[in-house]
Formats: structure tokens, C-alpha cells, sequence
């Protein structure tokens, strides 16, 4: 298996059970997230709960809808940026990343950083914001949005960010 680490702070962020599909040249990955429903289980094993001294009323439904990635990897939730907050993180985020590539993957970053910035502030108001586990200030951030008619979240990571690991 394969877990991708924020590579600013170590954070998983995702792993290889979870396809992504490729954007704005490499910058951005595609994932598609599913609200699953997590908790309580009700097993039937045919018993007869009136029989049995048990009680409808007696069942702690702990249920809970989640998103998938966000439960797996313990994704905190952040205040929507506006425009301007959205362009001075950027600019942050571009300079703390930059040197942790190496040259060939470098030169591709500042070469098309700018196309994934203005797609995403394209959708800006769409978007909700996440950060790993650690809410470090200075980690990556992952995005979700819902694509027109979805019922489920699709999440957008910035590639060059990802340090992949095998576990």
C-alpha cells in the first residue's frame, strides 16, 4: 500500500486506495470522496428480543455519515478563504514548497503553479478547505467541491506536495 505524506509536514493526506485522476498539468489531483455511514451495526441473529428480556428502546444507534477521506485521514475542516486570503496563501504555500522539490520537478512547479492557482480560484467559491491531521499553518491545504448534480465530494490535492510511502 501506498500513503502520500504532506511533504511540508508529514500529514497523510491520501492513499492508493483512493484513484486520482490528473489536472491542470500534472499540478492537481482529481479524487472522488463517498459519504459513507459509520458506527452502530445492527445484526440480526434471529433471536427474539421480547423473549429474550431485550427492548427496541434499548439500542444505541451511534450512527454517523462521514466522508470517506476525510474519516480515513483525519482531515480537519478550515474557514473558507475569499480572494485575497486565497492569493496571499498561495503565494506563502509556492515559496515553503518550492525548495523542497527537486530540480526537474521544480522548474515544472513554477512553470505551471500559476494555470492550477487561477482554476482554482476560478471555483473558489465552491470550495471547502481542509488541512491534515497536525492543522499545521504551514501544510498543505486539500480542497473539496461538489461537481453540478453530485451527492458526493470530489477533492482536489496539490500533486507536487505529496511524498509517496510504502507501507
Amino acid at each position: 500500500m501506498l500513503v502520500y505524506q504532506d511533504l511540508l509536514t508529514g500529514d497523510e493526506l491520501l492513499s492508493d486506495s483512493f484513484p486520482y485522476k490528473e489536472m491542470e498539468n500534472g499540478m492537481l489531483w482529481e479524487v472522488e470522496g463517498k459519504w459513507v455511514v459509520q458506527g452502530a451495526i445492527s445484526v440480526d441473529i434471529g433471536a427474539n428480543p421480547s423473549a429474550e428480556g431485550g427492548c427496541d428502546d434499548e439500542v444505541d444507534d451511534q450512527a454517523v455519515k462521514v466522508v470517506d477521506i476525510v474519516d480515513t485521514f483525519r482531515l480537519q475542516e478550515q474557514p473558507a478563504f475569499d480572494k485575497k486570503q486565497f492569493v496571499t496563501f498561495m503565494k506563502r504555500y509556492i515559496k515553503l514548497l518550492t525548495p523542497k522539490l527537486d530540480g526537474e520537478k521544480q522548474i515544472l512547479f513554477k512553470k505551471h503553479i500559476e494555470g492550477a492557482t487561477k482554476f482554482l480560484l476560478s471555483k473558489l467559491r465552491d470550495l471547502q478547505f481542509f488541512v491534515g491531521e497536525s492543522m499545521h499553518d504551514d501544510g498543505s491545504v486539500v480542497l473539496a467541491y461538489y461537481k453540478e448534480g453530485a451527492t458526493d465530494p470530489t477533492f482536489l490535492y496539490f500533486a507536487y506536495a505529496l511524498k509517496e510511502v510504502k507501507c
